[in-house]
């Protein structure tokens, strides 16, 4: 916590754009510090170096260490490797971990995120 604000790291892929940023303005509404991803690549259709990506996914981990929890966008049940990982990683350090959608449990896992 921040003051009186909880600060919750969005987690997910990089082709949920348009959920990451209602989520995004939704749990800001709600009084919280959110922390969010800085590209969507997937969205966007960028191509990023392979030291890129793992740049990427290291800053990401910093993200969840700063937060109280983090919020998974798991769009239809999707989670794929990266946000499985960020979702173990947070787990581990003892985060709380939220879903979009509830149907987590029942997820495909799939490629990079």
């Amino acid at each position: 916590m921040i003051g009186n604000f909880k600060v919750i790291t969005l987690c997910g892929s990089t082709k949920f754009k348009d959920d990451f940023l209602r989520i995004q303005k939704e749990l800001t509404l709600q009084g919280n510090i959110i922390i969010s991803i800085g590209s969507f690549e997937h969205y966007d259709k960028e191509i990023f170096t392979a030291e890129t990506i793992e740049m990427l996914g290291e800053m990401h981990k910093r993200k969840i260490d700063m937060a109280d929890e983090i919020y998974v966008i798991n769009k239809n049940g999707y989670i794929g490797n990266s946000t499985r990982n960020e979702i173990e990683y947070a787990t581990l350090t003892g985060k709380k971990v939220n879903y979009m959608c509830a149907s987590s449990k029942k997820t495909q896992i799939s490629g990079r995120t």
